[in-house]
């Protein structure tokens, strides 16, 4: 997972905060050299590191920090925000033109992932903004590039402009934009050549495209998984370009994070996106303050449900929701919210997205087994439509059927069935409001939910069939008893009730445009 190695690095050094009263200036000094430590491990670069270093002790040695009766806390704090200014404080949208079409060209070295990064930019601007976009291969020394992005464009249904490798990129450039006038796209997404490094070649030819077709936004594409060396390949495009933003691919395979402190800082421009994946739905906008809020292990529920109401279809939630309260839900309905789950990612990054999960030790070793996932959908495949569809009637008999139809033991398959009938009740219990029966089914005890927490705010939650109304849960709740004592239940708390504030404010805003 991406900054897993700098998170794990940094809740060490809070460690060393637990239980002080108040923080002296020696104090503040240990942490601060040990950030320090964490952050150069992490391949920042030593410019970016020093700036930071110097601006936290600045805080934290003033009043804000030593005459708190909570050090700990306000500590993570200041990190925090230093570490969104350094991310780029704001989310940075992409500059649209007042006319059609929006012209975004892509640069970047050889494999940096260009291509695929167009793609999934086309297909997000096709899904969250219904958009006509033209892709234009202008690669003229990759044929494999012309027939990535052919295949890209076939994939998600957006056109491809190419002419082959024999004329040159402003000549493909050129047709491509007259092209996209005469179709009225209203996005013109121009995949670029790369080379191995930079040299005067290649930036004369994107000099000269970028001269002929005056793209609104020139992206950097940048792979973060060569570290600070990311921010010198960035200086020098955007010396030569004056590109308008940034790119980080391969941010999933990056535990160390160094890319991604060091490029904004260095080159002055906004990360705008970032590649988390290998799928075409695997690009998320960059949201600087998230992207600290993870790094410091305290979650991103902004992002967790910004991805469940991408990916997760409403109207079949809504049906799911009746199906489980009337108590018909069967394997088939089981199968369509395992799809929908799965679409959103892996299921350990989901889970450390939640506010004190990151360094849970109980989430340390959690891998969900894709062999596994496999093997309930082998079982489920193994029964007939009418056995789907009811579960009761599956007698010992069937049982040993589907076992050996599907590659499993009959232990196995009691187990999963046992597993899916329990989950049955207890959500009947969530969804007929009843929270103390779904909690004893989880093996919880209701008693130890928090102080001035109203368990109705749930039946709201769960009885609709769209997303959770997370604003249900304002007030003032005691969150002690939720997250636990000692420092992890604190960064645990702390962050719950900042996410909580943000989306609370969200979504008042986004009844306001409702009502509009």
């Amino acid at each position: 997972m991406a900054f897993e190695s700098l998170t794990e690095r940094l809740q060490g050094v809070f460690k060393n905060l637990r239980g002080k009263r108040k923080l002296s200036e020696k104090d503040v000094q240990e942490v601060t050299k040990e950030i320090r430590l964490a952050l150069l491990e992490a391949d920042v670069a030593l410019p970016v590191v020093k700036d930071f270093i110097k601006r936290v002790r600045e805080r934290a040695i003033g009043h804000e920090v030593i005459d708190t009766l909570d050090p700990s806390q306000q500590i993570i704090k200041i990190v925090d925000e230093e570490l969104t200014a350094i991310l780029g404080s704001e989310t940075s949208e992409l500059e649209k033109s007042p006319k059609i079409p929006t012209i975004i060209m892509m640069a970047g070295l050889q494999g940096a992932g260009k291509t695929t990064f167009a793609g999934k930019l086309a297909n997000k601007l096709v899904k969250e903004e219904d958009a006509r976009p033209l892709m234009i291969a202008a690669d003229i020394y990759r044929p494999a590039a012309i027939d990535q992005l052919k295949t890209l464009g076939q994939q998600i249904n957006v056109p491809v402009f190419e002419m082959g490798t024999e004329h040159t990129a402003v000549e493909i450039v050129r047709a491509g934009l007259a092209q996209a006038k005469e179709n009225r796209n209203d996005y013109v997404l121009i995949d670029t050549a790369g080379r191995l490094q930079i040299d005067e070649k290649l930036m004369a030819e994107l000099r000269d495209v970028k001269a002929l077709a005056q793209p609104n936004e020139i992206l950097l594409v940048v792979d973060s998984m060569i570290g600070q060396e990311a921010a010198n390949v960035a200086r020098e495009f955007n010396n030569q370009l004056e590109i308008t933003g940034l790119v980080l691919t391969k941010i999933d395979g990056d535990t160390r994070g160094g890319a991604a402190l060091s490029i904004r800082q260095i080159t002055g421009k906004p990360i705008k996106f970032t590649g988390t994946g290998e799928k075409i739905t695997d690009i998320e906008t960059f949201h600087p303050d998230r992207m600290s809020s993870r790094i410091l292990g305290m979650g991103d529920l902004l992002t967790l449900i910004e991805k469940a109401s991408r990916d997760y279809d409403e109207q079949k939630s809504a049906e799911l929701a009746e199906k489980m309260r009337e108590n018909t839900f069967d394997f088939n309905d089981f199968i369509d919210q395992l799809d929908q789950v799965q679409n959103m990612g892996p299921m350990e990054d989901l889970l450390k997205m939640i506010p004190g999960m990151a360094n849970n030790p109980a989430l340390a070793n959690v891998k969900v087994d894709e062999r596994d996932i496999a093997r309930k959908r082998a079982i489920v495949s193994s029964m007939t439509p009418a056995e789907r569809e009811n579960p009761d009637l599956l007698t010992p008999s069937r049982r040993r059927r589907i076992a050996a139809g599907s590659g499993n033991t009959f232990v196995n398959v009691n187990k999963f069935i046992k597993d899916f009938n329990q989950a049955k009740k207890m959500m009947q219990g969530v969804l007929s409001g009843d929270m103390d029966k779904m909690m004893k089914q989880m093996g919880l005890n209701p008693n130890n939910m928090p102080k001035n927490m109203d368990t109705s705010a749930f039946e709201g939650m769960m009885g609709q069939g769209g997303m959770p109304d997370m604003s249900a849960l304002g007030g003032n709740m005691d969150m002690s008893q939720m997250f636990g004592g000692g420092f992890k239940g604190k960064v645990g708390e702390f962050a719950m009730k900042q996410s909580m504030k943000k989306m609370a404010k969200k979504m008042k805003k986004a009844k306001k445009k409702r009502r509009k």
